[in-house]
């Protein structure tokens, strides 16, 4: 008899170049620990003006170094191969560079806190407590820090693990934008790229205009999704019960515990800091899928959503310190995945630079139009008919592109229609089981799904079609496909 040895199966040779780049997304977290050595070194050389700059560290860095950097570095240009994926997903390495994020952003919060109250600093050269200018500097960079922290909770509110989606919340609650964690999973993935959706800016609308838009209206969303959840079960959406309103008291805890500490002046601080930490995830939000359209297909809904209903960037600096978000074609048509394994399609629409250069250009309306404008009718392929237009200037933007809109209405053109080819022909499995051909969760009709209203025993034709996948969001209950 020969021998009969087991091949060694070698993993795929391949090595993420970025692996210990994506440390450095630390940074803004520890931003406002950065500072303060230059802060107290700046004092002690006499220079009080340069001691103040140095609170706006970290805004430099964001508005000015990253650009810089995008533009030097240039894109990415690296995807990793399908051989790897799996073993990328699942490396810990990745998660814990997120996990970490949030003891810096917290302890940054409570050090800013410290510095608005106190009126002895003299350990950083201060003779008393900070100025004002100096206080806006800590704000500034403590915002920035919690702006980023919803970032870092975006990533880990889409997994299904119930340690991350709990870890999501606690990243939110420095900014108080806790129903993003509603809002984001279930309703902006349902919705985007579409008239319907809040965080999907138009063509024609400023930065300015869809800030107000997108803030109410998604909160109004998150509580319409919660209320609906727990209307199934019978709950009032005014219990803690409701996703929201948990999320929330984390925020009111977190600021109660703070000013309980340090003092009632601090109560304004933290109010501006929330509010441009979350300013600063809407200016992405604006520029994610700015005009971009889903067309209404034969079925009456939405195509579903692809790479060409995002912007896309893949610059590298800005991705290394946004853990991806700009591959976000990617992150739409898998929302599960997990940034390391994200990748950058060449059919999707790109975006000239960087989210950080790009955030500023959306903060001057005129620059915006001029670079964006011509980069959505390019890819339209000149038909602006097909563009998510602001409804109040349907008509101006119309005839400015030469179509004339009174053949079609007096506002509209005939929309678009697509066949609908995402439905599965075939909706009864002789198991009960179905699943959802996005994320892969199972609803089995033994089991239900208890948290969604829908008791065990719940036969698969009682579950409304409106119901869309527990886990990801974004699947129609009629794109679930039965297990035979």
């Amino acid at each position: 008899m020969g021998d009969t040895t087991d091949e060694v199966v070698e993993p795929f040779a391949w090595t993420d170049a970025k692996r210990y780049l994506w440390l450095l997304g630390l940074i803004p977290a520890m931003g406002l620990f950065l500072s303060m050595p230059f802060v107290a070194g700046f004092n002690a050389l006499g220079w009080g003006p340069a001691a103040t700059a140095a609170w706006f560290l970290l805004p430099v860095l964001v508005y000015v170094a990253i650009p810089l950097g995008d533009l030097a570095v240039g894109a990415d240009g690296q995807n990793p191969p399908d051989e790897v994926m799996d073993r990328l997903e699942a490396d810990p390495f990745y998660r814990w560079c997120t996990y970490l994020y949030i003891p810096f952003q917290y302890a940054s919060l409570i050090a800013a806190a410290y510095l608005w109250s106190a009126d002895d600093l003299s350990w950083l050269g201060y003779d008393g407590g900070l100025g004002i200018a100096a206080s806006i500097g800590v704000a500034w960079t403590v915002a920035i820090t919690g702006g980023i922290g919803i970032n870092t909770a975006h990533e880990l509110g889409h997994k299904i693990a119930g340690s991350e989606k709990w870890l999501s919340k606690v990243a939110l609650a420095t900014t108080g934008y806790g129903h993003f964690f509603i809002e984001h999973n279930r309703g902006h993935h349902a919705r985007v790229a579409t008239p319907e959706d809040p965080a999907s800016s138009r063509f024609g609308e400023s930065f300015w205009a869809f800030l107000p838009r997108s803030v109410f209206g998604s909160l109004k969303s998150a509580w319409h999704l919660e209320s609906e959840r727990l209307g199934r079960l019978g709950k009032s959406p005014w219990s803690l019960r409701n996703d929201n309103l948990n999320a929330w008291l984390m925020t009111v805890v977190l600021f109660g515990g703070l000013i309980a500490v340090f003092g009632w002046e601090i109560a304004p601080w933290l109010i501006v800091q929330a509010v441009f930490g979350f300013s600063l995830l809407e200016v992405v939000n604006y520029l994610e899928h700015y005009g971009l359209k889903r067309q209404k297909t034969s079925a009456g809904r939405y195509q579903r959503c692809r790479p060409e209903h995002s912007w896309n960037s893949d610059h590298l600096v800005t991705n290394i310190f946004l853990y991806h978000l700009q591959r976000h074609s990617d992150h739409h048509a898998n929302p599960m995945r997990r940034y390391q394994v994200l990748r950058s399609f060449e059919q999707a629409p790109q975006l000239p630079s960087g989210y950080a250069t790009m955030m500023v250009l959306a903060y001057v309306p005129p620059l915006w139009r001029k670079v964006m404008d011509k980069r959505v009718l390019a890819h339209y392929d000149g038909d602006i008919t097909r563009a998510n237009i602001q409804p109040s200037k349907r008509e101006k933007v119309l005839a400015r592109y030469g179509v004339d809109a009174t053949t079609a209405g007096s506002t509209a053109v005939a929309e678009k229609v697509v066949v609908d080819t995402d439905i599965a022909a075939d909706q009864t499995s002789p198991t009960g089981e179905y699943v959802c051909p996005n994320c892969g969760h199972h609803y089995t009709e033994t089991a239900g799904e208890p948290r969604e209203g829908f008791p065990p025993g719940t036969p698969w034709s009682a579950i409304p079609t409106t119901w869309r996948c527990s886990d990801c969001g974004v699947r129609d209950k009629v794109d679930f496909l039965p297990v035979k």
